[in-house]
This record gives structure tokens, sequence and C-alpha cells, in this order.
């Protein structure tokens, strides 16, 4: 069962400031742009965002993101809208760019998310050598993961609740299931003993 609950808006209002080498005729020139929106989204659906340059005026804009640079036309008032899809799960990286000038957006990332079987492990486990190091405890927050390399982290969201931890272990090794979740982790997340959650990897 694909559970996509909880992925919902969470646009910041980041601003970064700059020096514009030009002026424009409506608003002089900008001083500092505005980037927003979708932070947590399914792999391949669309991202819309937004932003408002200041002064307004009619300006050019730049957003890159995922390898792709994105481009647009502010309207009288200084704001603009872009769409863009996300090609696979991952987190990626936006930022806003008024064209010929060194006024930027502070980054925005977004999460794409697709689902993944998961269950979770530690009760009768406590005490034991990890796979990645370390000793497995009630507190260790992490993923138990067959192929990705040890320390990756890896962003897992499960009914709007969302939580960044590293691979830890090897596992799991039963039925279709590609993340074993510890106990911390599995507490976090108000995950239940197996289901589906949200993976960017």
């Amino acid at each position: 069962m694909l559970l996509t609950a909880g992925i919902a808006s969470a646009s910041g209002l980041p601003i970064a400031t700059g020096t514009a080498p030009e002026a424009t005729a409506s608003g002089g020139p900008p001083s500092a742009i505005i980037l927003s929106g979708r932070r947590n989204v399914m792999a391949n659906h669309a991202v819309r965002f937004r932003g408002r340059v200041t002064p307004g005026g009619s300006r050019a804009v730049v957003v890159q993101v995922g390898g792709r640079k994105l481009r647009a036309h502010t309207r009288a008032d200084g704001s603009y809208k872009l769409r863009w899809h996300a090609p696979s799960s991952g987190v990626y990286r936006a930022r806003a760019t008024v064209t010929g000038t060194s006024v930027r957006s502070h980054r925005l990332t977004v999460n794409a998310f697709r689902p993944a079987e998961a269950s979770y492990y530690g009760p009768g486990l406590y005490g034991g050598v990890l796979a990645c190091g370390g000793t497995l405890s009630p507190g260790r927050q992490g993923v138990a993961n067959k192929t990705l390399p040890c320390g990756s982290r890896v962003t897992l969201r499960y009914h709007g609740r969302t939580v960044t931890v590293p691979v830890i272990d090897r596992g799991p090794y039963a039925g279709n299931r590609e993340y074993d979740l510890t106990a911390a982790t599995r507490a976090k997340l108000g995950f239940p003993s197996t289901g589906t959650v949200l993976t960017t990897r």
C-alpha cells in the first residue's frame, strides 16, 4: 500500500542579498530574491516554485535544481512561478538567481520520495555488533540496508513525520523489505512493526 499521507507544503521564505550591476527601468537594481515551494514531494511529481524579487519590475530569473536551469520572468510586482518535475527519488537543492546579477536566494531543499517496504528491529539484539561499526542500543538512530554504503544518509517519511538517519547495519533479510528501522528511528516516525515508508534513496 502506497502511503502518501503527510506530503504537504512547508514553504520557507529564505532571502539573500547582493549587489546588482545594472538597474531595470521599472524598479532600480534588485536587492533580494525569495524562493519557496514544497519541500516534500513524491518522485516524478511536479514541484511548483514561486518567489519574488525586490524591488518589483520585469526581470529574468533562473532557478537551478537537479542539474537543470529553469527560466522565468517576473511580473510587475516582482513575483514569479516555475514548475519542475523531480526525476527520481533523492534530495535536491534549489536556488534562484536574478540573471546578470549576484543576487540569489538561499538554498531550498526538496525531498523527493518513493515508497519502500520496511520493518524494525532491536529488542533482543541490543549490545550486538553492527555491520557498520558500533553496537545496537535502544537509543541508536539509523537503518539497516543491504546495499547502501555505511554512513549513507537516508531521509524517511511516514504520515507527516520525517527523519534523516544513517545506514548503520545490513539487512533486512526477510520478505521484500528494503529497510530495518532501529527502535529509536521507528519511534521518531511513529512507524508500526512493518509497513511502507517513503524514502529518498
